[in-house]
């Protein structure tokens, strides 16, 4: 059994017992969370996509952390422009515990 839900504006397929990161979320680790934005439920061969008000995803949070630097270079020939930006991006990870559907 799996699920899409939906967090930070983005979409994520989660299953019982995986890990996953996700955009920064308040909250200390080991504490629980509860994703209520539930967009599909798949349970073998039923697939549920309406209908999901009651619909949950419940997990620990694992880590919070930061992503791998990039670099972004920005260069225009003739012109003697040269500019090297670095970024990284925040993330939690949480342990999915159970699906309830």
């Amino acid at each position: 059994m799996y699920a899409v839900i939906e967090t930070g504006g983005k979409q994520y397929r989660v299953a019982a017992g995986e890990s996953i990161e996700v955009e920064t979320l308040e909250g200390e680790v080991g504490s629980a969370v509860e994703f209520g934005r539930v967009l599909a439920v798949f349970d073998g061969d039923n697939v549920k996509t309406s209908d999901l008000g009651g619909a949950l995803v419940k997990g620990t949070i694992a880590a919070q952390g930061r992503g791998d630097k990039l670099i972004f270079f920005k260069f225009k020939r003739k012109k003697q422009y040269k500019r090297t930006i670095g970024h990284r991006q925040n993330f939690t990870r949480i342990d999915v515990s159970e699906i309830v559907a």
